[in-house]
């Protein structure tokens, strides 16, 4: 009698062991599938658009992960795919719009690294929320640019390198910049792309000096470089019917309710 009520112990412990693990599965995979959906979302924009990823990424990402693994994981892939649109388009690039970004950029990486670590990660969660509304508002404007002087530059390259190293979204100051100087479509990729070697460059150096690249790290690397890949390979092929003011302002709603989500998160 009593070798059976062991065994039948012996037999549900198992039993629960086995749904343990086939739940923690699930969970795994359930938990998975929203930041490698919000991936290759992302980075489909961006072989369609040339840019965008790390605005749509991030703070969709930073709902369920933090932002000190979020950032230097998007900026990585943001850098693989700006190389492979860069390489592609070295013709393309104009590399006098380039050069008098980068002594400001450097400055705003360096300012950068010096607030991560004396500001409050949830502080950092309110202030991604609130820019990524604002950049989603100024899209929605129909403001028309002239051409700037070269002079815009410096608060460009300086909130760019700056915002980029904090946020991995620094991108909306360089595009910005290129429109007011008013490049062609092939121009302004490549430009874009090239700029992005540089100043990811540098961010992925001061990630590094402060010891981001963990072995837990690696492993979501390893996970979303696929992904991210495929995103950017169908996005490069996508011919869309979709007019530019239409991309930009569905793109802008997606910010409005990514940027809001992050602030209630808060």
């Amino acid at each position: 009698m009593g070798s059976k009520l062991h065994n039948n112990k012996k037999q549900r412990a198992k039993t629960m062991l086995e749904m343990t693990s086939q739940d923690w599965s699930v969970a795994t995979g359930l938990s998975l599938l929203f930041p490698a959906s919000v991936l290759f979302f992302a980075y489909l924009i961006r072989g369609v658009a040339g840019f965008g990823s790390a605005l749509i990424a991030v703070p969709l990402l930073a709902i369920t992960m933090p932002l000190t693994i979020v950032v230097p994981l998007v900026v990585f892939l943001d850098y693989l795919g700006s190389a492979s649109q860069g390489v592609n388009n070295r013709e393309s690039v104009r590399w006098r719009e380039i050069l008098p970004l980068l002594p400001f950029s450097v400055v705003g990486v360096v300012v950068s690294l010096y607030v991560m670590d004396s500001v409050r990660p949830e502080m950092l969660s309110v202030a991604l929320g609130g820019f990524i509304i604002i950049f989603a508002c100024y899209q929605l404007c129909p403001f028309k640019l002239g051409k700037a002087k070269p002079a815009i530059a410096a608060p460009s390259g300086f909130f760019g390198g700056f915002v980029g190293t904090l946020f991995g979204t620094g991108g909306p100051f360089y595009v910005i910049y290129l429109n007011l100087r008013h490049l062609d479509k092939n121009s302004f990729r490549a430009t874009f792309a090239a700029i992005f070697l540089i100043d990811g460059a540098m961010r992925l150096a001061g990630y590094a000096m402060k010891g981001f690249f963990t072995l837990e790290m690696l492993g979501y690397l390893a996970m979303a470089v696929p992904v991210a890949g495929l995103g950017l390979f169908l996005g490069g092929r996508i011919h869309t019917t979709v007019g530019k003011a239409t991309f930009v302002r569905l793109i802008s709603a997606l910010l409005l309710g990514s940027g809001t989500a992050l602030l209630m998160k808060a």
